[in-house]
């Protein structure tokens, strides 16, 4: 696909996609959902990309769905098909969601709607002090997309999720800060740095095979009903890293005091069990 409203870069293992339309804040549209969710197959099929940051272009993130429609923006109609609407943030966030690398959004600015939703299922996000961000759609007359009912709350608790939604209000990059919705705030020309930093650290010390395991295991077991799903996924993941050369490589690594070299590779050497939720690779 040939992007038209994110650019793709990638620089020593760090993955950047910027949303590209800064004469409207970088609002969310059809294409844009299109390109994102293009961008992350890339992603995850490429095994020079490590980690992945999300960031925007010029003073603003994404000031969320672009209303240019004005009051029929939200009225998609009737399905010709008969089937069911599906939300276009929802597409991308689960998109992320199964991201086998990791994910940093920068939040450069302005983040509401669909622009702060869409970070939701990111790993860690990042901010300037001057962003600003808002779970608006109460104020717009509808409710929150992106299965955001699902992410906020397992990240900020139900208490402060629900404040958020039913006010509509946006609030400063510091409250997300107190709630634990962003991991720090930075001067605005110092987040780049700061979230490619993270990026690095992330892909530089450790073994990418490892890394997609764990993060979809730590996604997944959010919903996990007793710790003894995690402990079957565990004894299963860690029977067969234990054997690969990636564990060999990090122990020796360990011993002999020096930087691993791990030789796995996302594309080739997940365990055979992966994806466990699909039934059709259960066995």
């Amino acid at each position: 696909m040939k992007y038209q409203q994110i650019v793709y870069e990638i620089d020593t293992g760090v993955l950047t996609i910027t949303l590209d339309r800064p004469d409207r804040l970088n609002a969310f549209t059809a294409r844009m959902g299109d390109e994102l969710r293009d961008a992350f197959d890339r992603a995850d099929a490429d095994d020079d990309v490590r980690a992945v940051v999300v960031t925007g272009r010029g003073r603003g993130f994404c000031a969320g769905a672009d209303l240019a429609g004005r009051g029929d923006t939200f009225d998609y109609g009737e399905p010709s098909d008969g089937r069911i609407h599906r939300d276009g943030g929802g597409l991308v966030s689960l998109r992320i969601f199964e991201s086998l690398k990791p994910v940093i959004a920068a939040i450069n600015g302005p983040a509401v709607g669909v622009g702060i939703t869409m970070t939701l299922p990111m790993d860690i996000r990042l901010a300037s002090t001057d962003a600003r961000m808002g779970f608006v759609f109460a104020r717009r007359g509808l409710v929150p997309e992106a299965a955001s009912s699902w992410f906020l709350p397992r990240l900020v608790g139900i208490s402060r999720a629900a404040e958020w939604i039913f006010s509509g209000r946006v609030f400063p990059a510091a409250e997300a800060l107190d709630a634990g919705l962003v991991r720090s705030l930075h001067p605005p020309g110092e987040l780049p740095a700061a979230a490619r930093a993270l990026a690095l650290e992330l892909a530089e010390h450790s073994s990418a095979v490892s890394v997609a395991l764990s993060r979809q295991l730590l996604w997944r077991m959010l919903g996990a009903d007793h710790p003894m799903e995690a402990h079957k996924l565990d004894s299963r993941a860690i029977h067969a890293l234990g054997r690969s050369a990636d564990a060999r490589e990090g122990v020796q690594s360990f011993l002999e005091k020096r930087p691993a070299d791990f030789p796995g590779r996302v594309s080739t050497d997940l365990p055979y069990f992966f994806p466990w939720w699909d039934e059709r690779h259960f066995h």
